[in-house]
């Protein structure tokens, strides 16, 4: 009985996982589809900061072990290449078609998988479960169909969004076979490093090349939506959530003045920040009538040029 119940929370906990794990690929489609929304095209770069995550974390790992690689490193090179290209061309597709048809046209590795690794890796597969690929096929093939007549609300050009998650998931796929033999044959920690070093440089090279105009006219300074002055007062709640973390883990208790100080900084933030977005759009009326009142300076000035180079 009491390995029946182990078993069950087993089986609870690994839903659990693979939930948490679907609700992160949802938030990640979700932040893609809105990055294309706002009208900056950098797919390169949002990879990029997921291969560096991985050569860090395992390589640290990597490099404590001390062991020679498994494989050669140009086969990790082709792999990652593969990798980037798929990651490139599915994220590219939120420019151009809807997030339900990304998600839905990203399942479409799965057939991939299945004839890849039945041609390469010899992995036998039962006739029903060619027909769940088939319909799966098919269903996919549908949402083509659906885009096709798409006229508003799918996105600019649906039909190219769509060919390019299929290249990209042809791309998954490839990776993901490889990624298998490695797991399973060779080293896990050693495929997920190399991966991430090579991901990296493939990313770093390729944003050079096709990204660095976007990512040069893309505003990044935080301090364009508020002023350094909220940004500091932002900081002094770090003290704050230093005692939640001390209640918390450690179960340690604290003053009651703790609270009080941590609703005052709230109110005084929200406050601060009420008056600061008056100011600042009062700021931002001033810069434009001030421009314009230059704009008719510099236009009589003009004319004024312009009657005495006649006289």
């Amino acid at each position: 009985m009491n390995m029946e119940k182990e078993e069950i929370w087993r089986l609870v906990f690994v839903l659990f996982l693979g939930q948490l794990v679907s609700f992160f690929l949802a938030v990640a489609s979700f932040t893609s589809s809105l990055i294309a929304e706002l009208g900056t095209d950098a797919p390169l770069t949002q990879s990029f900061f997921t291969y560096l995550s991985l050569s860090l974390v395992y390589g640290a790992a990597f490099l404590y072990r001390r062991q020679k690689l498994l494989v050669a490193w140009y086969w990790y090179f082709v792999l990652a290449f593969v990798d980037v290209q798929g990651n490139y061309l599915v994220i590219k597709a939120y420019q151009y078609s809807s997030i339900t048809s990304v998600t839905l046209l990203d399942c479409w590795t799965i057939p991939w998988v299945i004839i890849l690794t039945w041609l390469v890796l010899g992995t036998k597969y039962s006739p029903w479960q060619f027909l769940g690929a088939a319909v799966c096929v098919l269903g996919l093939g549908l949402v083509l169909l659906s885009d096709a007549g798409v006229s508003g609300g799918g996105g600019t050009k649906p039909i190219i969004g769509d060919i390019l998650v299929i290249a990209g998931t042809f791309c998954y796929a490839f990776s993901n076979v490889s990624e298998e033999y490695c797991v399973k044959k060779k080293d896990r920690v050693e495929l997920l490093t190399m991966l991430g070093v090579f991901g990296v440089l493939v990313s770093a090279c390729e944003i050079s090349i096709i990204e660095r105009k976007d990512l040069e006219s893309v505003k990044w300074s935080a301090t364009m939506m508020s002023g350094a002055t909220l940004f500091n007062l932002s900081l002094l709640t770090s003290d704050m959530w230093a005692v939640v973390i001390r209640i918390f883990f450690y179960h340690q208790q604290v003053d009651w003045l703790y609270y009080l100080a941590f609703g005052l900084v709230a109110i005084g933030l929200i406050i601060y920040s009420v008056h600061d977005s008056k100011k600042a759009n009062g700021t931002t009326n001033e810069d434009e009538s001030e421009s314009l009142q230059y704009e008719q300076l510099a236009e009589e000035s003009s004319a004024i040029y312009n009657g005495v180079l006649a006289a």
